[in-house]
This record gives C-alpha cells, sequence and structure tokens, in this order.
C-alpha cells in the first residue's frame, strides 16, 4: 500500500525542485537583491550564496520561516520546541551563524553558543528573499558568521508608477491538519509618485503538533508521548495521554506587524521607516517538559515566556550621493524581550528569568561603480544594553523568593565598530574576481549589583577586543560549459555577555569530588575561522542543465571552551562553603569543518525542471594529536524531485532526506542533545511532499498539498521534538 502511495503522489505528479534559486530558472532570480553588499548578478561571486524568493516562499507556503528554510534542501534546522528553529550552515550554529534582517543584524550580546529560535520571529510572508551566504561572512556583514549568514529581506512599499495601482495587496490564509493550524497573512500598499505605504499583519495558531505513526524502515518506533503533566487546584499531575502521537504541551499562537513608509523628495533622497513588531503566547521548551525520573516527568512547566522583537529603523537612500557612490544609511533601534519558565514536579515554586535587550545601531553602505568593477564600502555600529532579572514564586502561595539571575544583575552593554570594504571586478568576459576586508573594534562591560544570592569576589567584568577579517576569491569559466571558483575567506566571532556570565553556574562537590566555580575571563579574545572553497559549475549551451558542486575545508581557532583555570594566582577556592575547582571560558579550542555541496537542475522539458542537492559535513576537534565530534555537525541531507509550471497551474512533488547519525558521532560538549536521541543515535528518513497551486481567477490562487504523505515517524538530529506527520493543507491567496 506504501508503494503505491508513493507512486501516485510522488513519481506521477513529479519528484520536486530545491527551493533555492538557480541559474537554470530566469533572470530575474540572477538579478535579485538580496544585500545592498554584493553585485545583483550574485552567481558570479567566487563563494557559495543560495537564493529563496518571494515566489518561492509563496508557492512552497509552509507555515514558519523556520519551516521553509528547513525544507529548502540549502541548510539544516534544528528545533527543540515546534515554535522554534536553529539554522545551521556547514556545522556551525546559534550564535556562529548572522541573522539579519532589512540589513540590521538580529544576533545581539545574549545569543548563546546552543540553539536558537530568533528566525520565527519573521513572518516568511512578508519577506521579499532569503539569502544564505555559506562559509565565513564577516567581511561583508561582521561578527559571528563564522558558518555564514541568512540575510532576509522584507517585501518593500512601492511607488506609484505606469504598471502599478494605487492601492493593491493581498490576502493569505491557510489551514494544516497536522497541528490544526490557522493561519491568515494580510497586506496593503498605498502609492503615490513620490509617497508609498505599505502595512503588514499576520496571525498563526498552531495546536500541538502530531507526530507520524508509522513506523520508519530506518529505526524504531521513537518520542512518543504517553503522559503529560497538569495542574489541578494547585496540584501536579501526571496524565496518560490518550493519543500518543500528539505531542501534548507543544502548541503556540503568534502575532506579526509591519508597517513601511517610503518618501521620495525632488532631489533624488529616498526617506524610509520600517516598523516591525512580533510577539508569541509563551512556548513550551517541549524537550524539557519529556525529560523522565524514575517516577515520571522532571518538569511540571518549562516554557518561554512571549518572544517580544521590535525593530525600527530609518533609512535614507541616494543615487551618486558621496563620491559619485551610491548611499545607504540606516539608523535602528531593537528591542527583544525574552524569558524562561521553569519548575520541577510537585516543586510549587516557579522561576522566571528575564532578559530585556536595546540595540541602537548606525550603518553606512555606499556603493561606487566603475567601468569594470564595483566598490561596496561602509562602516557600522552597534551599542547594545541588556537588563537580567531573576525571581522564584510559589503557584499557590504567592510567595517571592530571590534567586541568582541569567546574566550579571547589574549594567551590562556591548559595543561594536567597524569598517569593511569590499570589491569585486569583472577582469574579461571570463574571469571574475574579489577581494574585501573589514576591521573594527568590540568593548563589552557588565557588572554585579547585587551580590546577595552568590558572594562573589567580584563586581566588574570587562574586556575589549580587535577584530579583523578578510576574503579573496576568483571566477573563471574556461568556456561556456564550465566555470572553476575558489574563494579564501576569515570570520570571527567576537565574545558576548553569554561567553562571560557563566559565573553563576556552580556545582557543589561531595566527599570524593570537587565542585566548580566558572569565573570570568576578561582575556577572552574573539574565536576564528579561515575557510577555503572551490567549485566546479558544468552547463550545456543553454544552461538548461547545470551541475554545480563545491568542497570547503575550515579551520576553527580560538575557540571558546570551558577549562580549568586559576582566580587569584589559585586552582581551588573555598566558595559557599565548598572547595570548588576553578574553571573559566578560554579560547583553547581547536577544529575543522569539511564536507562539499552539490546541486542538479535540468530543464527535461521546457515546463518540467528536475533539481537535486546533496549536502555533506563532518567535523571534529582537535585536541593533544586526537581527534573526536565536533558539536552541531548534521548528517548528510538534501532535496530531490521535479516541477511542473504550465500557464496557470504548479504542480511539485520531492523528497527531503537525512542520513544516519550515529551515537558515536555525537559531541561530548552535550550540544548534539543526545539525551532526546534513540540509543544508538538519530535514524536516517525521507520524506515524500506533493505541493499543487492554482489561479483559478485573476489574482486569486488556490494551494493544497500533502507533506510526508507516508505518515513517518522520524525526528530531526539533535531536535527535542519529532517532526510533523502526515500534513494535508489547503489555502488561498488574493491579491489585488
Amino acid at each position: 500500500m506504501k508503494k503505491i502511495i508513493l507512486y501516485v503522489f510522488v513519481l506521477f505528479p513529479f519528484l520536486g525542485i530545491s527551493q533555492t534559486a538557480q541559474d537554470t530558472t530566469t533572470k530575474e532570480l540572477r538579478e535579485v537583491i538580496i544585500s545592498n553588499k554584493v553585485p545583483k548578478k550574485f552567481t558570479e561571486l567566487p563563494n557559495q550564496v543560495e537564493v529563496i524568493t518571494a515566489k518561492q516562499i509563496d508557492f512552497q507556503n509552509f507555515q514558519t520561516t523556520a519551516e521553509m528554510l528547513s525544507n529548502s534542501g540549502a541548510l539544516f534546522v534544528q528545533k527543540s520546541q515546534q515554535g522554534g528553529g536553529s539554522p545551521i550552515i556547514r556545522g556551525f550554529e546559534a550564535s556562529r551563524v548572522l541573522l539579519t534582517v532589512d540589513g540590521v543584524r538580529m544576533n545581539n550580546l545574549i545569543f548563546r553558543s546552543g540553539h536558537l529560535q530568533n528566525v520565527i520571529t519573521v513572518d516568511e510572508n512578508m519577506l521579499e528573499n532569503v539569502g544564505v551566504f555559506y562559509g565565513p561572512s564577516s567581511t561583508l556583514f561582521g561578527s559571528d558568521a563564522l558558518g555564514g549568514t541568512v540575510a532576509m529581506t522584507t517585501k518593500s512599499a512601492k511607488f506609484l508608477n505606469e504598471t502599478s495601482k494605487k492601492f493593491s495587496g493581498g490576502i493569505n490564509t491557510r489551514y494544516g491538519s497536522v497541528n490544526e493550524e490557522k493561519s491568515v497573512a494580510f497586506h496593503l500598499n498605498y502609492a503615490t509618485a513620490n509617497f508609498a505605504s505599505l502595512t503588514f499583519f499576520s496571525f498563526n495558531d498552531f495546536g500541538d503538533l502530531k507526530m507520524g505513526e508509522e513506523k520508519n524502515h530506518n529505526g524504531d518506533y521513537f518520542g512518543e508521548r504517553p503522559s503529560y503533566v497538569s495542574t489541578v487546584n494547585g496540584v501536579d499531575q501526571l496524565n496518560v495521554n490518550s493519543d500518543k502521537y500528539t505531542q501534548v504541551g507543544s502548541a503556540y499562537k503568534q502575532y506579526n506587524f509591519m508597517q513601511k513608509l517610503a518618501y521620495k523628495t525632488n532631489s533624488g533622497f529616498v526617506h524610509g521607516l520600517n516598523l516591525q513588531y512580533s510577539t508569541t503566547s509563551d512556548i513550551n521548551r517541549y524537550d524539557r517538559l519529556t525529560e523522565k525520573t524514575s517516577s515520571g516527568l522532571k518538569f511540571a512547566e518549562w516554557y518561554y515566556g512571549p518572544q517580544e522583537r521590535l525593530l525600527a529603523i530609518y533609512s535614507l537612500q541616494k543615487d551618486k550621493a558621496f563620491l559619485n557612490s551610491d548611499l545607504k544609511m540606516n539608523v535602528a533601534y531593537q528591542n527583544v524581550k525574552e524569558s524562561r519558565h521553569n519548575r520541577r514536579f510537585n516543586n510549587y515554586n516557579l522561576q522566571h528569568n528575564e532578559e530585556n535587550v536595546n540595540m541602537f545601531s548606525v550603518s553606512l553602505d555606499l556603493d561606487k561603480k566603475f567601468t569594470k568593477g564595483e566598490l561596496f564600502y561602509g562602516f557600522e555600529s552597534y551599542y547594545e544594553t541588556l537588563k537580567s532579572t531573576a525571581y522564584a514564586q510559589n503557584i499557590n502561595t504567592g510567595v517571592v523568593t530571590s534567586i541568582s539571575t541569567r546574566y550579571p544583575n547589574g549594567d551590562n552593554n556591548m559595543m561594536r565598530n567597524d569598517f569593511y570594504v569590499s570589491y569585486n571586478e569583472k577582469m574579461s568576459t571570463k574571469t571574475f574576481w574579489n577581494f574585501g576586508a573589514r576591521a573594527g573594534y568590540t568593548s563589552l562591560k557588565s557588572t554585579i549589583t547585587d551580590n546577595s544570592v552568590f558572594a562573589l569576589p567580584f563586581d566588574e567584568i570587562s574586556q575589549g577586543n580587535f577584530t579583523y577579517s578578510g576574503t579573496l576569491g576568483i571566477t573563471h569559466n574556461t568556456s561556456k560549459n564550465f566555470a572553476l571558483k575558489a574563494n579564501v575567506a576569515t570570520g570571527f566571532r567576537a565574545p558576548n555577555i553569554d561567553d562571560l556570565a557563566k559565573v553563576f553556574e556552580s556545582v557543589p562537590g561531595s566527599l570524593s569530588s570537587l565542585g566548580t566555580l566558572i569565573v570570568p575571563n576578561e582575556d577572552l579574545k574573539p574565536e576564528k575561522t579561515i575557510t577555503g572553497d572551490l567549485g566546479i559549475v558544468v552547463q550545456s549551451d543553454s544552461k538548461k542543465v547545470k551541475l554545480e558542486s563545491i568542497y570547503f575545508y575550515t579551520r576553527l581557532y580560538d575557540a571558546i571552551v570551558t577549562d580549568d583555570f586559576t582566580y587569584n594566582g589559585q586552582s581551588i577556592v573555598s566558595y559557599n562553603g565548598f572547595d570548588a575547582q576553578v574553571k573559566a571560558n578560554q579560547n583553547k579550542g581547536k577544529a575543522f569543518v569539511t564536507g562539499f555541496s552539490t546541486n542538479l537542475s535540468a530543464y527535461i522539458v521546457s515546463d518540467l525542471l528536475f533539481n537535486a542537492n546533496f549536502n555533506y559535513t563532518l567535523g571534529r576537534v582537535v585536541e593533544d594529536g586526537s581527534h573526536r565530534p565536533l558539536d552541531h555537525i548534521a548528517p548528510y541531507f538534501g532535496k530531490v524531485g521535479l516541477q511542473y509550471t504550465y500557464n496557470k497551474l504548479n504542480l511539485e512533488g520531492y523528497m527531503l532526506y537525512n542520513g544516519k547519525k550515529d551515537i558515536k558521532d555525537y559531541s561530548t560538549s552535550g550540544e548534539d542533545n543526545a539525551q532526546y536521541a534513540p540509543a544508538n543515535g538519530m535514524p536516517a528518513w525521507e520524506t515524500y511532499n506533493f505541493k499543487l497551486g492554482y489561479q483559478v481567477i485573476n489574482g486569486g490562487t488556490f494551494f493544497a498539498g500533502v507533506e510526508n504523505i507516508l505518515d513517518t515517524q522520524y525526528r530531526v538530529f539533535a531536535s527535542g521534538i519529532n517532526a510533523p506527520g502526515r500534513n494535508i493543507y489547503a489555502g488561498v491567496r488574493y491579491n489585488f
């Protein structure tokens, strides 16, 4: 029966397409603007760049930006709960991958090295495109871009012209069966010749996520939810789940708003105002809610409070504004509020840790065109502050007690100032080369104003670091059918408050062992990478068939790891009544990451496009002449299939696949979450999916599809929640 379903829904309708843009499609995809710091014809760049366009996002019609990225085949995404998604690029994740939205960095001074869910705060319906820059891209984008950068660009307010209308907009609705999803997104553009306004609003209601019920042929049943905790009249109760395939506690809601205003003066200046706001309901940390003890479940509650993101950008643009250079200036303010709340089963003191981050930034990007080349240069300055608070409150009596804050409880601030330059030149019809450099200074300061919880022998932490990076690459077309690409780039990540704030993590010892006390290390320096890329491109005369393969090798230097340390010359100190071994974060780690990415695309006939990609990564920590697994290294993964587009009809069927992650290849650091995996590691898996889009009336399109057709039960590597089972979805988009 499974084989029949497979043939009917996949092989017959077609096998799918990668979501990334390919040269074999249209000129529009090759010249889309994905950043003010790279040429429009980004495919000429020697470094690997993939783009997901608005047209692809609209047709794919996924529930969140995290789902859109994970289903693209272009990168890997880890999930600890339904309301999240942590992109992994070439074995780097979280604070070692840079996220930007409209040119402003989302990474802030509390981005951690574990797993992050911030990408979902940007609704996929508001996106114009997403650029994925692979490998160190610090020269263009700054700190944290060790593994790569995900550059998200939102839709712009459009002025009135000969082909546009004064009022335009659209509405998109969607229902999904796997979590009883109910989503709606609305946008409205008002345009005159000199003034434009774009308003966007979306709402998502996701119920508890249902996992697949059919056994994965690569492994046993895993991750079912037999029980859950509820609190009735102030008493915790362990309940039997009536449907073990429903992941109780994974539901959440999200609201997104964007308002853009643009004004064009007669002198050629374009003023812009970009306001974005996103918030959610409480989002349960699902993996923690499934942790077990000998008597049942460990936690009664473990959830993130509403993750609020406020972004305000004033922009100024003008062609030929300075030294014959096109100018774009951004002045931005961001406010991010995050919180963690947890209590153990039958412990009625609910702990609250709350973080309030403010980011102020100014950036100046200049673009000067020459006869054969293009020069990008500019300046960026970011100033960030953090207020960290914490308390515990008894849910029955209301009594409040003090607990340690997640970060120092005084004034915390971080400042980054960078200059960058990037030059691209087409030396001939066959050769294109690129050079870039960045230099800057980063400072960080934290103070502890209340030592009542932990009496620490210091009350201030501060440091400063010079930062720098560079890149050099070349693309050479030996013929119109064959091209070689080579690129060398360095990246850096300046330590943030999360790297220094583990001062409060202490573990008392026992009669037979010492405890540990982690202290700040003001000598902590930036982590650095250097990467070499070598790529080949083979294509037909018509460019309807194209094979591109890129091999990379990365060395990670001065990686931040926790190791033995001394404080005031002592390696063992007396602290809180016990002897403790002093430890600190230090620049000790060395590692390498290597792998390759291959993409094949071919038009079988004019309306039928075949596409397949394959990604492989290997990472190892180098220590005392031995090698051990590096964390965040995904198993091999990819996407394969065909897409048919004709007139008003779009059909797509594709297979997503992941290889096995053997338990011996899990990192010992704990970041790979071996406790949430089967005993032998995460089994390989594949899903089959089918999508349809049909323009019913002018401006009106009906979308429908089936994801995970075989209802396979599986879990993505390093994740703490099972992936969705069979999802039947449908929706309508109407543009006017």
